[in-house]
């Protein structure tokens, strides 16, 4: 017998998680199964040493593999499926003709299931690669008999995840280049241009105006203490990403986000998509509500959104309506409210929760696509105040050395 250490979701909707002694990981499934549970990861207790466990905390769990190549490796896998082999042969393919990066953990899998775990176990063995919501999807899908359907939707999750998050981050770069662009110019600026000038100022003995003193001041600052500032910044990063793991840090600035007056609006929008898409996907592919609800708290990436998901899977779990709790935390967008309620009164939750991602969606879209109309003016604006009153600062100076010469 060996220990193991498991975590999974109960019956009522409730993560469970500790040590048990069985033979194999398969029995630890096996027996969380028969007791009604949702096994999400089965591992030997041993596997995690002290050491491991530190350098977690210190630097946080490995990436494991892109997004993409994993709904590709879904997508295919899916494919084989479908064509009739098995999975045995259908990891063996892929492991021939992923490309390297990946080739790793497909070996993996292929030799997990070929020691006779299913898949799912297999997929609980790479965190990092493998989130609770695609072992929760896929072991539905060995459950339901559906395994070649599941992974085809899976792939579609993280493919619209991946679309919404890209046109989020292409539209953000051009405001991102200009406002580096802008630091770089009075940069420039007050390190290169303006001590060209300092000597003729000092030279002539004129009392020079105090804006061009503080601009001097400050191109000496950053020409004699740069590096300083630049690790000061550093270390600022660093403390804030320490910080972000506290839990109340981390839910204040989560709130403070979703109440900002732009970029509030956009937040809700991505949260309110993230969280239909992936609940309607986990109900389509025959996850109950309340363990559907349990992986989904992990999904969300907003503490607040994800208590306010906790609240309402306490709810629903004491037999109340899903959409009354969530629309009493007023995170979500009145249309997921709205949409969520009608799919609870019809019994299509989850062709509801689909709708309503796809037109959170496209909100996001246009949402991304306002704000960038805003910020590109405006940083532009901004550029040109920055540059042009360095210029007028220097300019000013200037004349009060015609106005020396002159009298």
């Amino acid at each position: 017998m060996t220990a193991f250490r498991y975590t999974a979701i109960g019956p009522g909707g409730e993560r469970l998680g500790g040590i048990m002694e069985a033979a194999s990981e398969a029995d630890v499934v096996g027996r969380l199964q028969r007791q009604g549970s949702m096994p999400i990861r089965a591992e030997p207790a041993g596997s995690r040493s002290r050491w491991r466990g530190i350098l977690s905390l210190d630097l946080g769990r490995g990436r494991g593999a892109r997004k993409q190549d994993v709904a590709n490796l879904f997508r295919e896998l899916a494919t084989m499926l479908f064509a009739g082999q098995d999975m045995d042969r259908a990891l063996r393919y892929m492991q021939e003709t992923s490309p390297r990066r990946v080739r790793g953990i497909v070996t993996g899998l292929r030799d997990a299931v070929r020691d006779g775990s299913a898949l799912s176990v297999a997929m609980s063995r790479s965190p990092a690669t493998f989130p609770a919501m695609h072992v929760g999807l896929v072991r539905a899908g060995e459950a339901g008999g559906n395994l070649g359907s599941t992974l085809s939707g899976l792939a579609d999750l993280l493919e619209r995840q991946r679309a919404l998050a890209a046109t989020v981050i292409s539209a953000l770069i051009y405001p991102a280049v200009l406002l580096v662009a802008m630091i770089g110019a009075v940069a420039l600026l007050l390190t290169q241009v303006l001590p060209q000038f300092v000597p003729m100022f000092e030279q002539s003995g004129v009392a020079l105006p105090v804006s061009t003193q503080w601009l001097i001041a400050a191109g000496n600052f950053i020409q004699d203490d740069g590096l300083w500032l630049l690790l000061g910044v550093l270390l600022v990063f660093l403390a804030g990403h320490a910080a972000l793991r506290q839990n109340r840090i981390r839910l204040m600035l989560d709130r403070t986000a979703l109440s900002l007056p732009v970029l509030g609006g956009l937040m809700r929008e991505v949260v309110a998509a993230r969280f239909t898409r992936v609940l309607g996907t986990l109900l389509q592919s025959g996850v109950a509500l309340i363990p559907a609800l349990a992986i989904v708290q992990d999904a969300v990436g907003n503490r607040v959104v994800r208590r306010a998901v906790e609240r309402a899977s306490l709810a629903a779990r004491g037999g109340a309506g899903l959409t009354a709790e969530l629309g009493s935390g007023n995170v979500f967008p009145p249309r997921t409210i709205h949409l969520l309620r009608l799919g609870e009164e019809t019994a299509q939750l989850a062709a509801m929760a689909l709708r309503a991602a796809s037109i959170h969606e496209e909100r996001t879209r246009l949402a991304t696509q306002r704000l960038t109309a805003i910020l590109v003016p405006v940083m532009t604006i901004l550029m040109g105040i920055a540059v042009g009153g360095i210029v007028a600062s220097l300019m000013t100076a200037m004349l009060s050395l015609n106005d020396l010469a002159a009298g």
